[in-house]
Parts: structure tokens; C-alpha cells; sequence
């Protein structure tokens, strides 16, 4: 027997060893490689031009990550053309500011914004085995009291430029002979959202009929998804979920922490027929800030017009 429980004690020391590598890396490493993830679409009107909406989300700043700082002000670069983000952009009320200077370029695009429970509360240490329960809010997150983060200051901060405060509400960008008309609903782990009241009368087309429909959230819920593509948006886009923040190979995310089936956690997938991205996002609470086989991203979509028809 001493040689079964000598090959026992081994694989167990292996698994140790496998558990700690893993540990280092998910903290130490992989919580710093940032990535940009590019995906095309072809969703545009006919005739209408090609362009670029960078979706950022889960920024969830300290004042001190600097490294997350040069990739938000890396993303300026790509100068996209649209700027969604779908919140939970601070961890501390002292990262306004600095997160507001590493945005600027960026901000002075066009660009919109809902927020996440991260923007109006305070992370606070929690037992990650219960992120596996059904669900996964604590005890009268539901019914939320007063903010505890200074939210009128990051909305005026967000907003001071021109971004569209879509916080159950709609709003409307030109982008040079192409008008997106956005919905936005306030976070959905809250129960915040409210689907804002259709428009009477609905706007006419202008006159080049080129119009994008785009539905945007913070926290993928099932319930918010399926109001967003029966109001007709051509695009959905959402994140909240961290790309599941730990992810195992052959797995995919473990956990959600909101009811989207655990494969559309990140990336380009479709709902009820309408594409729908739910970004990774770029950080994690301070008081879990780790994340395995998902790196912190940001996305570029570039989107274009169906291919010509070739003629006969």
C-alpha cells in the first residue's frame, strides 16, 4: 500500500502546487493584461459608412492602478467614433477625478453611459461561495438606501463634455449622416431599470435613413435583454459579469452573478435574434482582484454595411 499512498500524497502535492500557480497568476498577472478585443459586425443600413464604438465597462478604478490608467488612456488612440460604458467605472470616491483626467480624450468624443451598483456603492469584502447561489445579491441590495459614492459628481464628470446620461432614458447622437438613437436603463442588479416609455410620436427617419438602434445596460439580466430587443435595438450591449472573472478550460465561467446563461458571460453571442456584447470589463472589486483565463478588456466593434451585391 505505501507505494498507492505515496502516488496519493504526490498527485495531492501537484494539485497544491497547480492551485497556488494558479492563485499568482490570476492575482499578480492575469488581473494586468490588458487586452483589446475587436469584433466586426455587419448591422448598418446599406450606403451607410463603416464605424467604430469602443465598449468599455467594470473599469472598478483605484486611484493607484496605474497600469489601468495607461490602458484607458491608451484607448484614445483608436479613436473610435462612439464611446459606450456600461458602468461600475469607480471603486473608491477618490478615483473621480483621476479616472475623469485618464478618460478625457475619450469623454470629448461622442459617447454615452449607464451606470452599475459600483458606481452609487462601495465594494465591500463578501464570501465569494455565494457569487454559486442562485442569487448572488446580499440582503437588501434589492431595495438599495442612500449611495454611499458621491454619484452626482462622477455623472457630472461623465457627462461634462457631451456623454448621454442613459439612466432609464433615451437619447439620440448624430455621427455624421448616421443617427444612433440609444436606450439606456439604470442597473438591473439593483433592480433599478425602468424601460423608458416609447417615443410619441416616434421620430421620423432623417432624411438619408440611416439609423442605428443600440440597447444598453450594465447588469446582463434576462428580463432587461429581452425589453431592449423587443424595442428594436440592432445591437446590445452590457457587461457587469467579468467574463465570469474565473474561467476553467473546457468550463467557461463558472458563475454569472446575473441570470445569462453561463456561455454569453463576455464576448459577441445573439439574444431573441439581436447581437449582443457583454464586455469582460477591466477590473475587479479591490477585495477580489484576481480573475483566471478571462483578461481585463475593452472592445472595438466596427461596424459596417451589408456587402454590396455583386452584379450579373
Amino acid at each position: 500500500m505505501r507505494p498507492v499512498v505515496a502516488a496519493a500524497g504526490a498527485a495531492g502535492a501537484l494539485g497544491l502546487g497547480a492551485a497556488a500557480a494558479a492563485h499568482v497568476w490570476a492575482r499578480h498577472v492575469e488581473i494586468h493584461r490588458y487586452t483589446l478585443r475587436e469584433v466586426g459586425l455587419r448591422i448598418l443600413p446599406p450606403g451607410t459608412r463603416t464605424i467604430r464604438i469602443l465598449h468599455i465597462s467594470d473599469i472598478h478604478l483605484m486611484p493607484d492602478q496605474q497600469r489601468k490608467l495607461d490602458f484607458l488612456e491608451h484607448l484614445a488612440l483608436l479613436r473610435p467614433h462612439l464611446v459606450i460604458d456600461t458602468g461600475d467605472n469607480i471603486s473608491s470616491a477618490a478615483s473621480i477625478p483621476v479616472l475623469a483626467a485618464a478618460l478625457e480624450p475619450l469623454l470629448r468624443r461622442p459617447g454615452a453611459f449607464v451606470r452599475g451598483s459600483n458606481d452609487m456603492f462601495a465594494p465591500m469584502p463578501k464570501n465569494p461561495a455565494r457569487y454559486l447561489l442562485p442569487d448572488a445579491r446580499p440582503s437588501g441590495m434589492t431595495d438599495p438606501k442612500e449611495p454611499t459614492l458621491p454619484v452626482q459628481e462622477l455623472t457630472d464628470r461623465l457627462t461634462e463634455h457631451g456623454w448621454k446620461n442613459l439612466t432609464n432614458t433615451r437619447a439620440s447622437i448624430e455621427l455624421g449622416g448616421l443617427e444612433v438613437r440609444l436606450t439606456g436603463v439604470d442597473d438591473p442588479h439593483l433592480e433599478l431599470d425602468e424601460m423608458p416609455a416609447p417615443l410619441d410620436p416616434e421620430p421620423p427617419l432623417p432624411a438619408h435613413g440611416s439609423v442605428l438602434r443600440l440597447g444598453v445596460a450594465h447588469a446582463p439580466y434576462r428580463r432587461v435583454l429581452d425589453s431592449l430587443a423587443a424595442d428594436g435595438a440592432d445591437l446590445l450591449l452590457a457587461g457587469h459579469t467579468h467574463g465570469g472573472q474565473l474561467r476553467l478550460p473546457g468550463i467557461g465561467a463558472i458563475v454569472t452573478n446575473c441570470d445569462i446563461p453561463r456561455h454569453q458571460a463576455r464576448g459577441l453571442s445573439t439574444w431573441q435574434g439581436v447581437p449582443l456584447n457583454v464586455s469582460a470589463g477591466m477590473g475587479a472589486s479591490p477585495y477580489a482582484n484576481y480573475r483566471l483565463f478571462t483578461p481585463p478588456e475593452a472592445t472595438l466593434l466596427t461596424l459596417r454595411a451589408p456587402k454590396a451585391s455583386p452584379v450579373h
